[in-house]
């Protein structure tokens, strides 16, 4: 290899992006690894991951659809507040206009614990569902998803700024989320 001149690629910085050390109430684990939908809008998965840039972390929220795995909701925003995952959610909604029932799962972090996030869920009549405690199997095809969107895509550039990647503008709340925490 060095007489190539290749070089191994290093591991990346970790970031914790879940605080799952709280005291707001979590939902019991209704999804179970079953990571199958037998139809659109029937079960979908949530998480957060972080985007190194020259001006500090960009942190980007999914929703995925787990019968197509069709990313259906991803804001980007510098913190990692619980309008970042309430974003993603309401432009989930928005676009796919979910039965009442759809299974939403994510990890037990404080931002979908949060009670913003949870009013959203009750009133589009979605059924939460939390992965256990320290289990990252139980959101294992969101970390897939992010895995493979950092090795193909994020890895390949640097990001001088933040909006060196900006997210499309197909939709539009009526209100954006308050970002206070």
């Amino acid at each position: 290899m060095k007489l190539e001149g290749i070089t191994a690629k290093q591991k990346r910085k970790f970031v914790r992006t879940t605080d799952s050390d709280h005291d707001l109430p979590v939902k019991e684990n209704k999804l179970n690894q079953e990571f199958v939908a037998a139809m659109p809008d029937e079960k979908w998965a949530a998480d957060i991951t972080y985007i190194r840039t020259g001006e500090g972390w960009l942190y980007l929220a999914v929703v995925l659809d787990l019968f197509s795995r069709r990313v259906v909701g991803w804001p980007m925003k510098p913190a990692m507040a619980t309008c970042l995952v309430s974003s993603a959610l309401q432009m989930a909604l928005l676009q796919r206009k979910p039965a009442k029932g759809l299974i939403h799962h994510s990890d037990r972090g404080s931002q979908y614990a949060s009670n913003e996030y949870q009013k959203l869920l009750r009133l589009s009549e979605a059924d939460c569902s939390m992965s256990r405690k320290g289990n990252c199997y139980d959101n294992a095809v969101v970390e897939s998803f992010f895995a493979t969107l950092k090795r193909e895509r994020v890895y390949q550039r640097n990001y001088r700024t933040r909006m060196d990647e900006v997210q499309p503008k197909k939709w539009t709340l009526e209100k954006e989320p308050n970002c206070v925490d």
